[in-house]
């Protein structure tokens, strides 16, 4: 069957939805066509045993589900059965109680395909149907199809069953974007994964694809594609993971379609329930949600941060509570094969945030920082905006694998694609732009942007860097605090909006005797502490704190008991000024006290000497400034847009004013014509 025949089938397939129309609204028609594709392709298919196994049921119909199972798949020679008389064309004989019979035949399939239905929610649909009259019709319209192997056999099958997927997808564009990845973005990263992979085609190799995010499972499809495209006698195992029930029943559906075991596709939230804890994948891929919280998944995700570390998934660190897109890459990268085992390739897709959100130090800085220090980071491509049912903005596909070709280690590939794209006739949401795959007399620019990173060359849209170029260490420029000090009258009505001052005359007793006694004591204390400051000279400006200090002793040397540090403090705070003539303020260690409101920070690239760089950037423009080295953190981060950024330069004022005196003139003779 030629793909020209796989979209004829599913146009027919699809076409049925005329028959929905008004009762159903366009974006809701998969809602119906896929269940029901998926319900006469299992019935076409066991067609031919169900005598068999109707009589095989019968022998161990009281026996335990696994041999049922066994005894039943073996009959049908597919993962699935069912124990039912009805099919299709017996459904259509009794068309007063089509209802009740359709879901008496939906329950009476294998565990496996009553999953998928109860996902799809598919008895809510049946009962819409029969509430509008149109469930008869629907199913006599689908009785007419032949989904038989003898006419479509699994992998053509797989292929009528995505296309309608796509369709779906695209009809209800509006939401598509959080279920469904463009096919040409899967193509890309399924090349850019598996291109130079030698041992695809050697004879029946085994590889193993994951998805943990895996939708209706487009990109498992794709890649599995690939391979046999490469080798027909590949075996590709495909394990997928979603907790989206629609996609995920359409995702299994699909694999039970093609014959694949489709128990590999699971489902369940990641984070919190990781259905493959213990495996290991050759290849993975994702399309994880752009910007997502995982707020409902942070007791959870810390717990396991906190007591499991590096042996955990998310080690490395957490990024901030409302964006998970790292934690989806950590949970991948935890999934790697070792390298004396063969090792793993990795894609994912995100948004510009993962590239650079997080300063120095942050959970992002660290994930980053952990990825790259470990030399797993292969490549980071940029690909064109607009080329996403739910969203316009840039989108990147990072390639990841612990198993780097000899030229690649120590080095990070970064491709500029944004672009490679030809505009769509007619556009999907919000995508309007799509990458040219060749087909159709159009360029193929899939090729030309993996050909790019194949030949992992410096030039106009990709450059390649070392590791380190990407890290940088910020450090913290500390500069001295220098304050005058003066017992003014301004400044002494200052200490009254003292907090630490006012709180002298608080109290937090309970009982108002002794409440009232602690105030009165508190009360006094102030204006102790006021008469010993009226004994300095207002007039007097200090330069040097230590000698304010040391003159604040004398004047409240009559004071019982002696000025406490809680109480010197805001006196200080009132009576200080900032200012550069004055002498450092110096700490109990004799060491210069910084600053705060002067403090600066400044980023280091890991290859430079931090000293070299503070005596040529930093000092020369404030020479009594030091390092915090205790505050110095490292930082990771892919500015990957300044890297590509080619400089513009405005226009020449003589044309500009050109261009402003001709628009003068035009907008007068409007006017003139107005007025006449």
């Amino acid at each position: 069957m030629s793909p020209e025949t796989h979209a004829q089938l599913a146009s027919f397939i699809w076409s049925i939805c005329n028959l929905l129309r008004g009762p159903y609204k366009r974006n809701e028609y998969r809602k119906v066509i896929l269940p029901l594709t998926v319900l006469k392709r299992f019935d076409s298919v066991l067609a031919p045993t169900k005598a068999k196994a109707l009589a095989a049921f019968e022998t161990v119909k009281d026996k335990s589900e696994n041999i049922v199972k066994a005894t039943l798949c073996n009959v049908t020679g597919v993962e699935f059965y069912n124990i039912s008389k009805l099919d299709f064309a017996r459904l259509l004989d009794d068309p007063n109680n089509i209802a009740l019979n359709l879901n008496s035949y939906i329950s009476a399939f294998s565990p496996n395909v009553r999953e998928i239905m109860e996902r799809f929610k598919f008895g809510e649909q049946v009962a819409q149907m029969q509430a509008k009259n149109l469930l008869y019709e629907v199913i006599k319209s689908f009785n007419t199809i032949d989904l038989s192997l003898q006419r479509v056999d699994n992998m053509q099958m797989g292929y009528v069953f995505e296309e309608l997927i796509r369709i779906g997808a695209e009809q209800a564009n509006e939401e598509a974007g959080e279920h469904f990845t463009p096919r040409e973005v899967i193509k890309l990263m399924v090349n850019l994964l598996l291109t130079d992979e030698g041992d695809l085609t050697t004879s029946h190799i085994v590889k193993t694809i994951y998805d943990p995010a895996c939708g209706t499972g487009g990109m498992l499809s794709t890649a599995e594609s690939h391979i046999r495209a490469l080798n027909q006698e590949a075996s590709p195992h495909l394990f997928g993971q979603d907790w989206n029930d629609e996609s995920y029943a359409v995702c299994k559906a699909d694999m039970l379609i093609k014959g694949e075991n489709a128990d590999n596709i699971r489902m369940g939230d990641i984070f919190t329930e990781d259905r493959f804890p213990h495996d290991t994948f050759d290849y993975m891929l994702a399309n994880p949600p752009f910007g997502v919280s995982w707020k409902q998944q942070e007791k959870a995700i810390g717990k396991e941060h906190e007591s499991r570390g590096y042996e955990g998934r998310f080690g490395a660190g957490l990024p901030r509570i409302n964006d998970g897109a790292l934690l989806f890459l950590q949970h991948m990268l935890s999934k790697m094969r070792r390298p004396e085992q063969g090792g793993s390739r990795i894609g994912i897709v995100f948004n510009g945030s993962p590239l650079f959100t997080g300063d120095a130090g942050s959970g992002e800085s660290e994930i980053r920082r952990w990825i790259i220090e470990n030399d797993w980071l292969e490549a980071v491509v940029a690909l064109p905006d607009q080329l996403f049912y739910n969203t316009g903005i840039f989108t990147y596909i990072w390639v990841l694998t612990n198993r780097k070709m000899p030229h690649r280690k120590g080095k990070i590939q970064l491709l500029d694609a944004r672009s490679f794209f030809v505009k769509m006739r007619k556009s999907l949401g919000n995508k309007r732009n799509e990458i040219a795959d060749g087909e159709n007399g159009r360029p193929d620019q899939i090729a030309e942007i993996v050909r790019l990173y194949g030949a992992f060359r410096d030039g106009e849209c990709s450059r390649i860097f070392a590791n380190e170029d990407f890290g940088y260490a910020k450090i913290t420029v500390e500069r001295p605090l220098r304050l005058n000090f003066q017992a003014s009258p301004e400044r002494l009505a200052r200490l009254e909006q003292e907090r630490g001052f006012q709180a002298l005359a608080g109290s937090a007793k309970k009982d108002p005797a002794a409440r009232a006694l602690e105030i009165q004591a508190g009360q006094a204390r102030q204006q102790a502490i006021r008469d010993a400051l009226g004994r300095l000279d207002p007039a007097k400006l200090y330069l040097d704190r230590k000698q304010f200090k040391k003159d604040l002793k004398a004047a409240c040397a009559g004071m019982s008991p002696q000025l406490a540090q809680a109480e010197l403090k805001p006196i200080l705070a009132a009576l200080g000024e900032r200012d550069e003539a004055a002498a450092i303020c110096m700490d109990a260690k004799g060491a210069p006290e910084p600053d705060s409101s002067l403090r600066d920070t400044e980023s280091v690239p890991l290859k430079e000497s931090i000293q070299d760089y503070f005596r040529r950037e930093v000092l020369p423009h404030v020479p009594d400034a030091w390092i915090d080295e205790s505050k110095t953190r490292i930082g990771y981060e892919i500015p990957l847009t300044r890297h590509f950024y080619k400089y513009t330069p405005p226009r020449p004022l003589a044309e500009i004013e050109a261009e402003i005196k001709t628009l003068e003139r035009e907008i007068m003779a409007m006017l003139g014509e107005g007025a006449a």
